[in-house]
């Protein structure tokens, strides 16, 4: 089994970005979806990623040559249907949704073709990561629950990021590594309420029910993390976000990154949380480097929950707190 990574991104999209830094407007093409921003980062951190994805349609043909631009090894099922993509305009510091179109669903055909693909990479793979789609309706939450089931059978170790329906199917199937955020867990009423004592015992709970190890962000709190029965409190050092989105996704692939290459769990929750932190920092979803990552681990604390609380005041904590939700 080799040192690198499986992504399933089953239904990623086109990004179509206004921007404007000059006199001019200007468009920016990328490819996007969860699992996209979790394999770049992952290639950032320096492990190999394969990416198993389905592309249909006008969209399709220009997300697979931006795709395959990466740095990753692309791995497709083309379907008769087509992709989905949207487009922001960030002009003037707007976060304007100018049109979103999710996309087709996947037929029977083109889902047992993707399954397939993506169980033979998997099996192949020190870790197997599996993102969501941006819509609910593309991929039935039953490939989840097979997928987990059918890779941490056959000894690849399990990442997932999701909520809702998936969430509940992986579990179902088993995962070695459960990130999610506390809003996730609110909104799908795993959670009642928000706090300490109620994501404490949510740990408990997703471990019980088929997680072996869970990390919860909480946006500006420190995240929650239950590794070997015990439970910590995730301390870093408080940065200044100039995009607060996709802190949770590159969290999850430091930690991917680090299982493949045999790291230590908690350094790779350390990690994650390095790179989930330093990702906000920056314009671009899942991008960082690698030495900046590695020498924000260093500042990265793992605090057992129970144990005599200190001032988590700081030289480092004077910004504000990146978020990992």
């Amino acid at each position: 089994m080799d040192a690198h990574v499986m992504v399933f991104a089953p239904a990623p999209q086109l990004t179509v970005t206004i921007d404007q830094t000059g006199d001019e407007p200007e468009i920016h093409l990328h490819p996007g979806g969860q699992g996209v921003w979790q394999a770049r980062m992952i290639t950032c951190l320096g492990t190999s990623v394969v990416l198993c994805a389905s592309l249909g349609g006008e969209i399709g043909q220009v997300l697979e040559p931006l795709m395959a631009s990466e740095g990753v090894e692309l791995k497709v099922v083309r379907r008769d249907s087509s992709s989905g993509g949207f487009v922001h305009d960030h002009r003037d510091g707007r976060q304007e949704e100018v049109v979103d179109v999710p996309g087709h669903p996947l037929n029977r055909h083109e889902l047992d073709d993707l399954y397939n693909l993506t169980l033979g990479e998997g099996l192949r793979s020190a870790v197997s990561v599996l993102s969501g789609p941006g819509d609910p309706t593309l991929v039935p939450s039953d490939v989840y629950r097979r997928l987990a089931a059918d890779l941490g059978g056959n000894g690849s170790r399990v990442v997932a990021d999701l909520s809702g329906d998936y969430l509940r199917a992986v579990l179902d199937g088993g995962v070695s590594f459960l990130k999610v955020s506390h809003e996730e867990l609110l909104r799908d009423g795993l959670a009642g309420e928000d706090s300490d004592e109620e994501f404490t015992r949510v740990l408990h709970e997703l471990h019980a029910s088929g997680a072996e190890s869970v990390v919860v962000s909480r946006a500006d709190e420190p995240a929650l993390a239950l590794v070997d029965g015990e439970v910590y409190e995730v301390h870093m050092p408080r940065l200044r976000a100039a995009d607060p989105r996709g802190a949770g996704d590159s969290m999850t692939a430091g930690v991917a990154a680090v299982l493949a290459g045999g790291g230590d769990l908690r350094l790779a929750i350390r990690t994650g949380a390095a790179a989930g932190a330093l990702n906000v920092t920056r314009h671009g979803l899942g991008t960082g480097r690698p030495d900046s990552i590695a020498g924000l681990v260093e500042r990265v604390r793992l605090v057992p929950v129970g144990s005599e609380r200190q001032d988590r005041t700081t030289p480092d904590d004077l910004a504000d707190r990146a978020t990992t939700a």
